[in-house]
C-alpha cells in the first residue's frame, strides 16, 4: 500500500513539473550570391509558381482556414521570389500563376504547415531540361520576438526558410558547367517556340525517356519564325511582369493584417498548446489523485483514510479544472477562426491595366493566364499568316 501511494505521488510530482518550451531566437542564414561576374548568356530566369495551399484534404478540426491558406500561397511565393531577386544571379525571378509557364528554372511548392509559430514547405525545382534541382522539405520555427520588430525595415519571421531554399538553388547553379547553362537556355527558347508552333519546330528537341532534354539543332539567327516567337515571348514577359505588379499590390495590402494575424496566431497556437498540455496534465493528475484516494480509503489507518478522502476530492477538482481548461482551449480555437474571417476581407480582387485592355483579376489568375496564352497564339498565327509562304517554313 505504501509503495503504491509513493509511486502515485511521484507521478504527481513529475507531471506538475511539466512545462512547454517555445523558441527564444531564430538564426537567419546569410544569403549566398555569385562571387564573380556572370556572363550574360549564362544568366538563367527563374519563376516561382504560386504555392499549393495544401487544403485539398484538410480536417475542419485542424484549425486550417482555406481563405488564409490561399492568400498565404501567393504571399509566400512572392517572398521567395524577392529573396531570389536579392541574390543578384538570376535574370528574372517572377511569381507565376501556373506550372505551365515556360522558363529556365521553375520552382513549385506546397504549404504543409503554417500557424504563425512554424512553417513547413515542400519545395521542388526543375529546369527546362528536366534536371531536378531541389525536391525536399524546408521547415522553420520562429520566436515571439519576430513579431515585435521595431526597426524601420522589417523582415519576414520565416526569412530563414526562404534563404535556405535560395541558398540551395544557387548551390546547384554554381555546380553547373557553362555548357549546361547554355543548354538550359536553348531548350527553354525551343520549348516556348514549340508551345506555339509544334509542327514547325518538331524535331528540334530530343526528349529521351529518363534523359535530359537537349537541343538537337537550333534555328538560324535569321529565321523569321523564330523572330516572331521572340516577339511573342517578349510580350509574354511584359504580361508576366504586369502580374508582378498585381502580386506586389496584393502582398502589400495583405502585409499588415497578415502579419498581425500571424502574431496573434502565434500567441493563440502557443496558448492553445499550453492549455491542452495543462488540461491533459490536470486530468491525469486528477485521475491519479482519485486512484490514490480510493487506495487510501481502504486502509485500516484512520489518518490514511482521511487523506484518501481528501485525495478523492482533490482529484475530482483537478479533473473538473482540466475539463474547464479544454473548454478554454476551444475558445482560443474560435478566436483563430474569427481572425481568419477578419483577414478574408482584405483578400479582394485586383484590376491590372495592360496596353490595350483592362483585366479584372477576380477569378483565378491561372485561368486568366490561360486566356492570355490563347491571345498570344492568335497573335502568332496572324503574324505568321502575313509572312511569305517560303519564309513561313522552318529553317533546316
Amino acid at each position: 500500500m505504501i509503495n503504491r501511494l509513493t509511486t502515485l505521488l511521484t507521478l504527481l510530482a513529475l507531471l506538475s513539473g511539466c512545462v512547454t518550451e517555445t523558441v527564444k531566437t531564430t538564426a537567419v542564414p546569410t544569403l549566398s550570391t555569385y562571387e564573380t561576374s556572370l556572363p550574360s548568356d549564362e544568366v538563367l530566369d527563374i519563376a516561382v509558381v504560386v504555392f499549393d495551399p495544401g487544403i485539398a484534404d484538410i480536417d475542419p478540426e485542424e484549425g486550417i482556414y482555406p481563405e488564409i491558406r490561399r492568400a498565404e500561397a501567393t504571399f509566400m511565393a512572392r517572398e521567395l521570389a524577392l529573396v531570389l531577386d536579392d541574390q543578384g544571379v538570376w535574370g528574372a525571378s517572377r511569381v507565376v500563376p501556373s506550372s505551365e509557364h515556360i522558363t529556365d528554372v521553375l520552382v513549385t511548392g506546397a504549404i504543409e504547415q503554417s500557424d504563425g509559430e512554424a512553417l513547413s514547405l515542400a519545395i521542388r525545382a526543375v529546369d527546362t531540361q528536366g534536371r531536378i534541382w531541389l525536391d525536399k522539405q524546408y521547415a522553420g520555427t520562429t520566436s515571439r520576438y519576430a513579431y515585435q520588430q521595431t526597426q524601420r525595415v522589417k523582415k519576414d519571421p520565416f526569412l530563414a526558410v526562404y534563404r535556405d531554399i535560395a541558398n540551395d538553388l544557387i548551390a546547384v547553379f554554381k555546380s553547373l558547367a557553362r555548357s549546361d547553362r547554355l543548354a538550359i537556355r536553348n531548350v527553354s527558347k525551343l520549348r516556348f517556340a514549340q508551345s506555339f508552333a509544334p509542327e514547325a519546330f518538331e524535331g528540334y528537341l530530343s526528349d529521351g525517356e529518363g534523359a535530359l532534354t537537349r537541343a538537337v539543332r537550333l534555328p538560324a539567327e535569321s529565321d523569321p519564325m523564330m523572330a516572331r516567337i521572340g516577339a511573342i515571348q517578349q510580350r509574354n514577359h511584359i504580361f508576366v511582369d504586369t502580374l508582378q505588379g498585381h502580386y506586389d499590390n496584393f502582398s502589400g495590402s495583405m502585409d499588415g493584417p497578415y502579419n498581425e494575424w500571424r502574431r496573434l496566431s502565434y500567441e493563440e497556437t502557443v496558448a492553445l498548446r499550453e492549455l491542452e498540455n495543462e488540461a491533459q496534465t490536470q486530468l491525469i493528475m486528477g485521475g491519479i489523485s482519485l486512484l490514490a484516494g480510493i487506495a487510501a480509503a481502504t486502509s485500516d489507518d484512520r489518518n490514511v483514510r482521511t487523506a484518501g478522502a481528501v485525495g478523492i476530492y482533490a482529484g475530482g477538482g483537478l479533473i473538473k479544472s482540466g475539463l474547464e481548461r479544454r473548454a478554454e482551449a476551444n475558445i482560443h480555437s474560435l478566436a483563430l477562426e474569427e481572425l481568419g474571417q477578419s483577414l478574408e476581407a482584405e483578400i479582394t480582387p485586383q484590376v491590372i491595366e495592360l496596353e490595350d485592355r483592362t483585366i479584372q483579376l477576380s477569378g483565378t489568375i491561372e485561368d486568366q493566364y490561360g486566356q492570355w496564352r490563347e491571345i498570344l497564339s492568335d497573335i502568332y498565327a496572324a503574324e505568321i499568316a502575313e509572312l511569305p509562304t517560303e519564309l513561313s517554313q522552318p529553317s533546316p
